[in-house]
Parts: structure tokens; sequence; C-alpha cells
């Protein structure tokens, strides 16, 4: 018993509140779709018929003589031209003996006044440190007072773990409510005798019923055995490219000769049709019109002096020189001698090969035979293959004896002069031979 059980006493089955949420499934409209939108509504299909193609008139020439007359030509008569006489003035040569007073009006109207410097109105004002100290305390420091930091006392429960002195029963309500009950003894099914049948197994199948296991010889392989075919005769040489394809003399290509020049007997005709059609004519070039220059000559000499030059001088000015970093370490005076530490210290020495003593590759040319003979031939003799005789439904040279409880068939020979089934280190197999069905 709580508290909170106390207060809080236990409901019915309330059901929880049903969520009004809709179900975010796909509703399908199971109506059927017309298909009719306001494009189609309003813009109704009309026939388009093509525009007819219009045959061209055929051109049919007129008869009779052009009039090319126009009124340009009928109003506008032709008149004579005369070239047009240049109208020149004379030239008049103003030559006084005076001297020439080559004084500007703007300099004569415009004159340098001497302007003297405006002097500045300001008021020399020079600073004087103050001699005594400055108490005076800033707005900070009067309304912000130093204090005294107190740390907030912490209602955090101590992490230490508080031991009861009452001893620990281990009673839970799981050991309280749920009692172990014996179980039952688990029910074991029996298992069934295994009965054989007394009918026999047939074991014979459309392969075994067709086709009978008769004795006979394995087929023997055309194979040719391995021998090396050797020949003491000297090799010719002659292949059957050789043979076939022999070299044919080649020529280099006749070179073709170029025909000497022989001119066309005669004189060259060189009048053209231009020339004879068209003939010159002698034209003077025509004379340019342009208007007579006055120019005025004078023997007073030019003053180039303007306000430009004699405002702004041209200063003396020399490139400046690099600033270079002043080098600590001083460069080596003489001439350098290019000897290293290794060439110093590390003398070279005669280098003496090693000697090689790797046989010479020379093929000794031997009249002995070659042996060929490897482990495999003289271990692994052919030998012939035996056939199981539990593959046959009644294996011949066999007679069958009975069978017993797990349906095995024992069967006995009867040709003891033949024995095909014979063990590899010489033993032979007993009389009776257990096949599995």
């Amino acid at each position: 018993m709580s508290e909170y059980v106390e207060k809080y006493h236990q409901y019915g089955n309330v059901p929880p509140p049903q969520s009004l949420k809709p179900k975010d499934v796909y509703q399908a409209h199971h109506g059927r779709m017309e298909g009719i939108t306001t494009f189609k509504s309003d813009y109704l299909p009309y026939d388009v018929v093509s525009r007819p193609l219009r045959l061209q008139e055929e051109y049919k020439p007129k008869f009779g003589e052009m009039d090319l007359g126009t009124t340009y030509r009928r109003d506008f008569n032709l008149h004579k031209l005369q070239p047009v006489t240049l109208v020149r003035p004379l030239e008049r040569k103003l030559i006084k003996g005076g001297k020439f007073d080559t004084i500007p009006t703007y300099r004569d109207d415009y004159r340098l006044w001497e302007v003297q410097r405006r002097e500045p109105y300001k008021l020399e004002y020079m600073y004087h440190p103050p001699t005594e100290k400055f108490g005076n305390s800033t707005t900070f420091q009067d309304d912000f007072v130093p204090r005294e930091l107190n740390p907030r006392q912490s209602f955090k429960p101590p992490g230490v773990a508080k031991l009861s002195d009452v001893p620990f029963d281990s009673v839970t309500s799981h050991r309280s409510s749920y009692i172990a009950h014996q179980l039952e003894p688990k029910f074991v099914r029996p298992k069934e005798e295994y009965k054989p049948s007394s009918q026999p197994f047939q074991d014979l199948t459309t392969h075994r019923n067709d086709f009978k296991g008769l004795l006979g010889e394995f087929t023997k392989s055309y194979k040719p055995e391995y021998t090396k075919i050797g020949s003491n005769a000297h090799f010719d040489g002659s292949t059957e490219f050789r043979d076939c394809f022999q070299p044919w003399p080649v020529f280099l290509p006749e070179a073709r000769k170029i025909r000497d020049y022989v001119p066309p007997p005669g004189n060259m005709d060189l009048n053209s049709t231009s020339h004879l059609d068209y003939v010159p004519h002698m034209i003077c070039p025509v004379a340019p019109i342009r208007p007579v220059s006055y120019g005025r000559s004078s023997n007073a000499p030019f003053q180039g002096n303007t306000t430009m030059k004699e405002d702004f001088q041209a200063w003396d000015s020399c490139r400046q020189d690099i600033i270079r970093r002043h080098q600590e370490i001083p460069k080596p005076v003489g001439k350098f001698d290019g000897l290293t530490t290794f060439k110093s210290h590390y003398i070279p020495h005669e280098i003496i090969p090693v000697q090689s003593f790797r046989p010479l590759r020379v093929v000794v040319p031997t009249s002995a035979r070659f042996e060929d003979e490897t482990m495999y031939r003289t271990d692994y003799t052919p030998k012939a293959q035996e056939i199981c005789p539990a593959n046959y439904p009644s294996p011949p040279g066999y007679v069958f004896v009975n069978t017993d409880s797990r349906g095995h068939k024992f069967f006995r020979r009867f040709t003891p002069e033949i024995n095909p089934f014979s063990h590899p280190n010489g033993n032979h197999m007993p009389k009776e031979v257990a096949v599995a069905s």
C-alpha cells in the first residue's frame, strides 16, 4: 500500500479516446471520369482545309518594240557643261619694317600680381602636463563596489549509499506469488521396433532389366606408345616454305625519261580580243580642288615657353637603389678547392671482379641412347578394370544362396578356375560374398 494507491483508486475498463485523425489511406474515386476540360469545352476543333495552290500563268511575250522613254528624259534636256573656273584671291604679302611685338593679349591683360601668403589665425597652444596626480574616481568604481563571492549552498543529497541494520530477507513478489509446482514426467513415445517385410525387395530397375552385365573384353586403346624418335642423320635445313617460295630476282623500276621541250614553229600572236577591241586613250589626270593656303611668314624667333614649363620644372630624379640585407656570412676569398669529405676520406681502390664458377653452356654431343624411363612408367603398370558384382541383379559366375534379416543377398562362386575378383595382395575373396540390396 502507498499514498498514491490510497488516493487514486483504480477504475474499470476505460478504453482510450479514439483518434479523429483521418487514416493516411488513398481513397479511390469509383465513379466514371468524364475527361472534359475547360480547354476541350471552349476550344472546339474545326476542320482545317488546306489553301488551294494558285497556278502561275504562263508567260507570253508581247509583240512590238518597247518604248523606253521616261518623263525624266522628256522634261530634263541635256546641256553642255563647262568646267568651273577657280576663283582664288590674290596673294598679298604683308611686309613691315618695324619690330614684331610678340606679347599676346593674354599676357597684356592678365599680369602677375605679387600675392602675399595669408597667415593662419590658429592660436598656438602648448600642452603642459599636470603636476598633480589624478585622484578622481570613475562612475564604475563608485557604483560597483567589489564584494566577496559567497557560493550558493547545494541542496543535492550526497551520493552515499545508506546502509540498513535490518537483515536482507531476499523475498520478492515472484518468490512469494509464484510457487514452484512439481512437473509431471515427460511423455516418452515408445520406439517402434523395425519389422522387416516378408516380401523380397524388388530392386530391379529398367537399366538392370534391359542391360545385363555380360563378360566381355574392354576396349583396347589405339593410342600409340610414346617413343622418342631420334635420328643421327645431318639436318639439311630445307623446309616447305623454302622449297615452295623461291627467291625471285627483283629489279629496280625504270626511271621514265622526261622529253626535251621543243618550242612550236612560228611566231606567237600575243594579240587578244581585249587588245584588238579596246584601244587605249590618252587621259589627263584630274587636278585636285584644294583651297589655297595663306601662310604667314615671320622672321621673329618662336617663343615656346608656356605656363606649364615655367611652373613645373623638371627635377633631377635618380633611381632608388635596391635595399639589400647585409650579408652576415662573409664571402670566401680565393679559389674553390672542390674537395668534399667523401673524396678526402674514401680513396678509390681497384676492384677485382669475382671469378665465376658457373659451367660453360656447351652442348656435349653423345652417341648414347637417351634413357626416357620414369618412375611412373616403371612402377605404375596398366591393370585390368574390374566391375563390382553388386551392380548386377544376378552377378555372372555366382549362384544365389539366401537373404538375411537385413535384406542382404549372399551368392556363391561356382567357377573356381576363373578368379576375376582377386585382391591386389594376392589373397582370394571368400566363396560367399555379401551384396547390399
